[in-house]
């Protein structure tokens, strides 16, 4: 049964959002390439959008029990996974360039997880996209979550392709790069004063 539904529009950029049980700091180890959400941490999720820096209908859904699949809204095979709860509200950050911001809407009211005895929560994404070439604006671009209490398993997910991996495998690398060799030193002189 639904418990709580949150729903508003969600301006995302190029590397789409965060969302799960605890507080986001970092940019995930890896993307979910190939697929739309992906682990970045045992308690939160990434999902790529199809919209680069353009609004997405998001609706979030708590329920008390694994809801019915949904069968209308021409909406993408489904993808889930699981996540564990460090804390009891849910967090919602978009990754922008360098930069990790709370995206929770000012006008909405937090959602809370029903107190459960299990540590774990399922996330189900379904994602519909009008224009599904990958593109900056809007895309009509709608996803619907659904959030219960559920023990941890296997995540669903559709099969990747060789050119995610690779994608996969470019990304992960990047990560790898020491923060120091992405940093310049510049030295200042006084104006006048010889370089």
């Amino acid at each position: 049964m639904l418990v709580h539904e949150a729903a508003f529009t969600l301006e995302v950029g190029e590397n789409g959002y965060l969302i799960g049980f605890t507080e986001h700091d970092d940019y995930p180890a890896q993307m979910p390439y190939g697929w739309r959400c992906g682990p970045a941490t045992p308690a939160g999720a990434i999902v790529l959008t199809t919209t680069d820096t353009g609004p997405v209908r998001l609706t979030i859904q708590i329920h008390d029990r694994p809801p019915a699949p949904e069968t209308s809204g021409g909406w993408e095979p489904a993808e889930e996974l699981s996540l564990r709860t460090e804390t009891a509200g849910l967090c919602l950050a978009t990754l922008e360039p360098g930069d990790i911001l709370d995206a929770w809407p000012d006008d909405e009211a937090a959602l809370q997880l029903p107190a459960a005895g299990d540590d774990w929560v399922r996330m189900r994404l379904y994602c519909h996209t009008d224009d599904p070439e990958p593109g900056i604006g809007d895309h009509g671009e709608r996803h619907l979550i659904q959030l219960w209490h559920a023990p941890e398993s296997d995540p669903v997910h559709p099969q990747i392709t060789e050119a995610d991996r690779q994608q996969r495998a470019e990304y992960a690398a990047a990560m790898a790069v020491p923060v120091e060799e992405y940093t310049t030193i510049y030295t200042y002189t006084e104006p006048g004063e010889a370089y």
